[in-house]
């Protein structure tokens, strides 16, 4: 580590007014997006030609981008730029590693920048990265072929309701009527074998930002308040309980052994892209990896509705400053070009993710309804309110330390009550709460 006066030097220095080009060598960026990425390297040539600086976009898969990002800021390395979400950013921030963006250039800015973005990466009053990309909300993914064969059309799914209190809903009645065994029967038919299913009728998995959040939301519960977690409520074991009963009993969702963390976050999706899952509930981040990968006709229908609503999580990315950066001259110029809609334009054109600079935005639904996708569902949910994202420091540490009792929910092993509990013990322990 650097000593706090040299940090503080360095901080200082980031970002602020210079408009002499630098052309003393390489910088590079960091994220683990691969669409983005591609996005970003045709912006960037337009800065090279400008600034006459070469930027290298570095991809690192999401499954190693904490840990590897940890260990290489330990070593004092890191990129010049990098990508840090909600639930890492304070670590950073507080351990003196990352800038953050000066008060004067967030002033200059801020009109054009998401305002959720703004607000979910200030800490201390300061803002701590330049927003990149901001998530529109959770919708649900249909595969129109499995639906039709099913006798059921994109009306059929569009404003499902569930209730944990009721017997019955249009979720579980909908997810039975195109769930399938390996002999083509539905659950609940007689022989009906739940160890050897052929195709899911709904995707629920342990997935925080696909499918709890938007679960404890819908009944009137949340993940966090403040920094504290608070998902074993009893709206919260009602919620969480409704969709591990989605696997265990009422067999519409594949085996919580396939979709847990830390090693099945992709499991749903690429069942979903195989023709295997037909309600995917998920976000504009998969949007890319769907068109390019279904070989079947899809869709977007709105987020189901629980007993409060339809309720949302909504997340934003920024790119963080390196405070030990060999460049700082030529970070703060990156820092600027990522921060203007020249510099967001092709991310949204592109339709990869939602650009964070408002005046890039407009051609992101363009892009996808030139591919026939509406995603207006994905937008409009965002109208009904949002459930506050994961955040707070010490979060990594928080998300290992409930992700067994967590887990065990979802594979049956606990009830949801005392697993959600422990899980939720576990976390705030681990967070220093």
């Amino acid at each position: 580590m650097l000593p706090a006066v040299a940090v503080a030097t360095l901080v200082a220095g980031v970002l602020t007014a210079c408009s002499e080009p630098v052309d003393d060598g390489d910088l590079t960026l960091r994220l683990w997006d691969p669409q983005v990425a591609e996005a970003y390297r045709a912006s960037l040539a337009d800065f090279e030609t400008a600034h006459g600086i070469h930027v290298d976009v570095v991809v690192v898969p999401w499954a190693d981008y904490w840990t590897q990002l940890r260990a290489d800021l330990g070593a004092g390395a890191g990129d010049d730029v990098f990508w840090v979400n909600a639930a890492n950013f304070q670590d950073y921030a507080r351990a003196g590693v990352i800038a953050p963006v000066p008060a004067d250039e967030v002033a200059a800015r801020q009109a054009d920048w998401a305002p959720a973005a703004i607000a979910q990466y200030t800490l201390d009053g300061r803002l701590w990265g330049v927003p990149q990309i901001t998530d529109p909300g959770i919708g649900l993914l249909y595969n129109a072929d499995l639906l039709a064969a099913a006798g059921l059309g994109p009306a059929d799914v569009a404003g499902l309701d569930w209730d944990p209190a009721a017997p019955d809903d249009e979720l579980r009645e909908t997810a039975r009527a195109l769930t399938l065994d390996a002999d083509g029967r539905h659950p609940g038919e007689p022989g009906f074998d739940p160890a050897r299913l052929r195709q899911y009728g709904f995707g629920a998995a342990n997935d925080l930002n696909g499918v709890l959040l938007q679960f404890l939301a819908g009944n009137g519960a949340a993940w966090q308040e403040g920094d504290e977690f608070v998902f074993a409520s009893e709206p919260g074991v009602g919620a969480l309980g409704y969709v591990a009963d989605l696997i265990t009993t009422e067999h519409v969702a594949p085996n919580a052994a396939d979709t847990n963390p830390p090693t099945g976050g992709d499991f749903v999706r690429d069942q979903f892209l195989q023709g295997r899952v037909a309600l995917f509930p998920t976000g504009a981040y998969n949007l890319a990896n769907v068109a390019e990968g279904a070989d079947f006709a899809w869709g977007i229908a709105p987020l189901p509705s629980g007993p409060a609503g339809a309720v949302s999580v909504t997340n934003s990315v920024v790119a963080a400053a390196n405070a030990r950066s060999d460049d700082p001259d030529g970070q703060r110029l990156l820092l600027e070009w990522l921060g203007s809609a020249d510099g967001q334009r092709a991310i949204g054109d592109s339709g990869v993710a939602l650009p964070a600079v408002l005046s890039a935005q407009s051609g992101y639904a363009g892009s996808w309804a030139a591919r026939g996708v509406d995603v207006a569902p994905l937008l409009e949910v965002l109208g009904n309110g949002t459930i506050q994202p994961p955040q707070g420091a010490r979060y990594a540490d928080a998300a290992a330390a409930m992700e067994s009792a967590l887990n065990d929910v979802f594979l049956g092993r606990r009830d949801p009550e005392s697993g959600l509990r422990a899980a939720q013990d576990a976390a705030n322990a681990a967070r220093g709460g």
